[in-house]
C-alpha cells in the first residue's frame, strides 16, 4: 500500500486526509477481526479461521484491484482489515500449538518473517509495476495481485493438521494424538505433549478414549471469557495486562507510520523522483527481512526480554536521529545531502531494531504466557 499510495493520489485526486483515512482504516477494521478471532477459532478451529482470513484477503484484494473509485477502495481495505485481525491473532496461536517447546520461539515468530517477506515483494512489485505500467493500471495491479498468495494460502492451509490443543478441547483425543505424532520429533515427545495438553484441558492424563463427550469437557462457552475479562485472577490479570501492553507499544512506537509513509519520509528528506522513492522503500523491506531472520536465531538463545531491551534501545536512537535530520531539512533553504543520507540511514536503523526484537517477540510472548483454556 505504501508504494501504491503515490499513484492512487495522482490517479483519483484524493486529498491527504482521504489518503490517511484509507491507510488507517485497516487497523480499525482489524480490531473487529481480532475481537472475534478468538471465539471464531474456538468454534471452527485454528485452521479454518486462517482459511476464513485468506478468503477475506482475496475478496479485499479483488475489490481494491478493481477500485473504480475511493469508496470501493475503502470497502476493499476494510475487508482486508478484518482478515488481518483474524490472521494476526490466530497465526501465532496455531504455530505455538503445533510446535514443540524447543522450536516454539522460532516457529511462532515465522508469521512476522512472512509478513516481512510479503512487504518486500510488495515493494518490489510496486517498483516494477509503477515503472513499466500506466498510472491507472499500475496501482490497481499492485493491490489486486495480493489475491494470488492469499489463494495459495487458502489451499495450503487445508493440507495442514488442525491444532492438537483445539482437538483436545473439542474432545477429539484420537485425532489430537495422531497430529502430535506427525508434528513431534519422537514418539516419546508426542506422548509427553499429549499428557500435558490433557492435563491443561482438565482431563485425566491417562485417559485414552478417542472421543470425549463435549458435555464432559470443562471451560466451554462463556467460561474462558469470564475468567479472562470479568473475574480474572491476579495472575491472569497480569498476563492480560502484559499481552495488551506489548501489542499496544508495538504499534505506538511508530512502526505503522514509518512503513506506510516511508515514501513521504524520503520525499521530505529530499528524494524527488518516484523511481528513487520506490527504490528507497524497497530498502525498508530488505532491512526488515534481514533482521527478522537474525531474530529467528536469537529468540531462543538470547531470550525474549533481552531482545526487547536491545530492540527498544535501538528504536529510540533511530527515531531521535530521524527527527533531528528531518528538522535540519525543514530549516534549510536548499538540499542538505548529509541530512538526506542520515534520514534514510536512521529510517533503516529504526526498522532494523524494531524487527530484531519487538516485532517477533510480541507474537511469541503473547502466545506463550496464557494457559491453554484462555489462549485463543
Amino acid at each position: 500500500m505504501s508504494g501504491a499510495m503515490m499513484f492512487i493520489q495522482d490517479d483519483l485526486g484524493i486529498s491527504d486526509t482521504q489518503q490517511e483515512i484509507l491507510a488507517g482504516i485497516l487497523n480499525l477494521c482489524a480490531l473487529v477481526g481480532s475481537l472475534t478471532a478468538g471465539r471464531t477459532s474456538d468454534y471452527i478451529g485454528r485452521r479454518y479461521t486462517i482459511l476464513l482470513a485468506s478468503v477475506l484477503f482475496i475478496i479485499g484484494a479483488i475489490l481494491m484491484g478493481y477500485g473504480p473509485n475511493y469508496t470501493i477502495l475503502m470497502v476493499g481495505r476494510c475487508v482486508c482489515g478484518v482478515g488481518v485481525g483474524f490472521a494476526l491473532m490466530i497465526g501465532p496461536v496455531y504455530s505455538a500449538e503445533i510446535s514443540s517447546t524447543s522450536s516454539r520461539g522460532l516457529l511462532t515468530s515465522l508469521p512476522e518473517v512472512c509478513i516481512g517477506i510479503g512487504i518486500f515483494f510488495g515493494y518490489l512489485s510496486n517498483y516494477f509495476l509503477g515503472k513499466y505500467l500506466s498510472l491507472k493500471l499500475g496501482w490497481r495491479i499492485m493491490l489486486g495481485i495480493a489475491a494470488v498468495p492469499s489463494l495459495v494460502l487458502a489451499f495450503v492451509i487445508l493440507t495442514m493438521p488442525e491444532s492438537p490443543r483445539w482437538l483436545v478441547m473439542q474432545g477429539q483425543l484420537g485425532k489430537a494424538k495422531k497430529v502430535l505424532l506427525q508434528v513431534s520429533n519422537t514418539t516419546q515427545e508426542a506422548e509427553l505433549r499429549f499428557k500435558d495438553i490433557k492435563v491443561a484441558a482438565g482431563l485425566d492424563e491417562n485417559c485414552n478414549d478417542d472421543i470425549v463427550k463435549l458435555s464432559e469437557m470443562p471451560h466451554q462457552g462463556e467460561a474462558p471469557w469470564k475468567e479472562l475479562i470479568l473475574r480474572p485472577t491476579p495472575s491472569v490479570r497480569w498476563m492480560l495486562f502484559a499481552a495488551i501492553g506489548i501489542h499496544f507499544f508495538e504499534h505506538a512506537t511508530g512502526i505503522e507510520a514509518v512503513m506506510l509513509y516511508s515514501h513521504k519520509i524520503f520525499k521530505k528528506a529530499g528524494v524527488t523522483s518516484k523511481e528513487n522513492l520506490l527504490l528507497a522503500t524497497m530498502g525498508v523491506g530488505i532491512i526488515k527481512i534481514i533482521f527478522l531472520l537474525f531474530a529467528l536465531f536469537l529468540l531462543d538463545k538470547v531470550g525474549r526480554r533481552r531482545l526487547l531491551h536491545i530492540s527498544t534501545g535501538g528504536m529510540i536512537v533511530g527515531l531521535s536521529v530521524l527527527g533531528f535530520s528531518l528538522t535540519v531539512v525543514d530549516h534549510s533553504s536548499g538540499e542538505v545531502l548529509w541530512a538526506l543520507t542520515l534520514s534514510i540511514v536512521a529510517t533503516y536503523f529504526y526498522v532494523a531494531f524494531f524487527n530484531l526484537g519487538l516485532a517477533p517477540v510480541t507474537w511469541v510472548y503473547s502466545s506463550e504466557i496464557f494457559p491453554l483454556k484462555l489462549r485463543a
